[in-house]
């Protein structure tokens, strides 16, 4: 499931036209990494809100800046994981 949501971060990012060569489990989603702004951070956690339908409330969102693409494509697996589950 993992990589399965990685390869969608990964292809949300090119439709967002970024590059993402080199980005790999341990790259920083925001500024120190693949340096996505707040507004493409907001835009790739609709996308992936809408393909697995997990939810982030606003603190979240501000943290995703410092998560790595690993990080949070684990994150995306818990959720939708636990929401299969219920």
């Amino acid at each position: 499931m993992k990589d399965e949501i990685r390869q969608f971060l990964l292809q949300s990012l090119k439709e967002m036209n970024y590059s993402t060569d080199g980005i790999d489990d341990d790259t920083v989603l925001g500024p120190a990494g693949a340096d996505l702004q707040s507004l493409a951070l907001a835009e790739l956690a609709v996308r992936v809100e809408d393909q697995y339908g997990v939810r982030f409330n606003d603190d979240e969102a501000e943290m995703l800046a410092g998560m790595t693409v690993g990080e949070f494509a684990e994150l995306v697996a818990d959720r939708t994981q636990a929401s299969s589950a219920s």
